[in-house]
């Protein structure tokens, strides 16, 4: 591989892991409604919901509050429930592939230092990076070079803030 492509090689291994990582809860909610036993009684409820939302539209408050009380009181329990069963499900969904997601991220990050050790990812004058020109240049060494590690760790942050302004 050319040298000078190195710094795009590390920032779309960087990217395309926080975008993973960013979209990971959607893309978990969505593959348990498929594969989920319990994604029908969600939709169950929530059709449930809906129809006695309608039904709560047609009824007086003033004429019949006994009923609209009751119905209200009913409504209120069941979406705590789905609340209750939907809201573990994906906590526990997320926490797992965010791990995952992690781990496997963590792995990608190690072996592209250990490939690039030696080699910068660029190489800028050295006047810009003057008071820490060897904290950048870790760990390669190079006067004026860019090492993977600082270029790993700027790169996280940059698409962090992108895809969290972004999202």
């Amino acid at each position: 591989m050319a040298a000078g492509f190195n710094w795009f090689l590390v920032l779309s291994c960087v990217f395309l892991c926080n975008l993973v990582k960013t979209f990971l809860p959607s893309i978990s909610s969505f593959l348990s409604k498929i594969f989920q036993k319990d994604a029908d009684q969600e939709t169950e409820m929530r059709t449930e919901i809906q129809n006695m939302r309608m039904e709560l539209s047609t009824i007086s408050m003033m004429d019949e509050f006994a009923r609209y009380a009751r119905l209200e009181r009913k409504i209120n329990k069941m979406t705590d429930q789905l609340k209750t069963l939907v809201g573990r499900e994906l906590r526990n969904q997320r926490q797992k592939s965010q791990a995952k997601c992690g781990k496997w991220q963590a792995a990608l990050m190690i072996s592209l230092i250990l490939k690039y050790y030696a080699d910068p990812v660029t190489v800028v004058p050295s006047k810009w990076i003057a008071p820490l020109e060897r904290l950048v240049a870790f760990p390669s060494g190079v006067a004026g070079g860019v090492g993977i590690t600082c270029w790993l760790v700027v790169c996280n942050k940059v698409v962090a803030i992108v895809l969290h302004a972004v999202s």
